[in-house]
């Protein structure tokens, strides 16, 4: 079988790492092609995944819709040549406008209901969208929900055991606590109209936190020089055994929000709009807590950050809730392989019978 994999994100190497590696032990093809976009291409080459250089892309709108059409044309050269039998990518739009001119399927990922622009010019051409069950929009025949997490691809106790050498990368020792601020650039097309913490309120988180352990921050942009001697230095490849240890995350990132679910480590979540799955991960098993980024929730948010390190077994707590998250959750990696290695007999199976998938444990 041949498969065409479209990376856009770093986060997209994480969840499609191990369905590579899966799929290349099992004697399939695949060609995968990245964005130059932050430290895609060094994940990429830590975990020794061959790829396409596809570029860098573009922030602006403007640059979006040109970018849009010189991506389409690079990937509709690469598959015609590869011949793909299924194209698979995170909301992505070139994957599913290239497999559509090739008469091929593609299976669309998707987690994060508020990217309309991108849905518009990705849904109508795409075979099939997976989504979380949890997901908060019915999108119709196309739509397949999963019982899992794109961040259980990666983090699942199948594939990840934190190391503590982090910790001595950050000049930490065993059980010192540390507590990881997450700020993130506002630039994809969903985030268009948003705004993130204030840089007044950012200080203050800094500086309240502090008093309870060493601060580091992981930004997106550059940060004000105020700021910038947090910023967290670490290999890409190292922040989750550091989201592991850390005491609480507290930021912007829906991504490292659930990360820190599945990783048994609280987390403090900022957005206006917010994602299924982080409103799924506080209500069912308390282990995200939402807040928009109005003012008054930025000081709210900061208050029960401080509540929250006043606990003493809080991270036993969280450990607690995290176990029983696992147990009600699949293996995102395992239910991907079969999916697509069985497809389209699979998307048939999941109809008839959408229990299936907790065969992947």
């Amino acid at each position: 079988m041949k498969i065409a994999v479209d990376i856009g994100h770093p986060a997209h190497v994480h969840l499609f790492k191990n369905f590579v590696k899966e799929m290349e032990n099992r004697q399939h093809e695949i060609v995968v092609a990245a964005r130059d976009k932050e430290c895609a291409l060094n994940l990429l080459n830590h975990y020794k995944i061959k790829y396409v250089n596809r570029g860098a892309g573009s922030n602006a709108l403007f640059g979006k819709g040109i970018n849009l059409i010189k991506t389409d044309l690079f990937l509709y050269r690469l598959a015609k040549k590869f011949s793909p039998d299924v194209l698979i990518g995170v909301n992505n739009a070139y994957i599913a406008h290239v497999a559509r001119l090739l008469k091929r399927p593609s299976c669309i990922f998707n987690d994060t209901e508020h990217t309309k622009l991108s849905n518009i010019i990705t849904y109508p051409f795409a075979a099939e969208i997976i989504t979380p069950s949890c997901y908060k929009k019915d999108i119709g025949r196309k739509q397949i929900r999963y019982n899992g997490y794109h961040e259980l691809a990666y983090l699942h106790p199948n594939y990840f055991k934190p190391d503590q050498q982090v910790l001595r990368i950050l000049g930490l020792k065993k059980g010192e606590k540390f507590l990881i601020l997450r700020f993130v650039a506002w630039k994809a097309t969903h985030d268009i109209g948003h705004r993130g913490i204030s840089l007044e309120n950012k200080i203050k988180a800094v500086k309240e936190f502090s008093k309870y352990g060493k601060v580091f921050i992981s930004s997106e942009e550059k940060l004000p020089e105020v700021l910038e001697k947090f910023r967290i230095k670490i290999p890409p490849e190292r922040m989750h055994d550091a989201l592991y240890y850390t005491t609480l995350l507290y930021g912007e990132s829906a991504t490292m929000a659930s990360e820190c679910a599945i990783l048994g480590t609280p987390a403090i979540y900022l957005d206006n709009v917010g994602r299924g799955y982080t409103d799924e991960q506080e209500k069912k098993y308390g282990l995200v807590l939402n807040f928009s980024t109005s003012s008054k929730d930025q000081e709210l948010s900061i208050k029960k950050g401080l509540e929250l390190l006043d606990i003493p077994n809080l991270k036993q707590e969280w450990q607690e809730r995290c176990q029983k998250m696992l147990s009600e959750k699949i293996d995102t990696t395992a239910f991907m392989v079969w999916l697509v290695e069985n497809y389209p007999d699979s998307i048939k199976i999941l109809k008839k019978n959408p229990g299936y998938q907790n065969n992947f444990n």
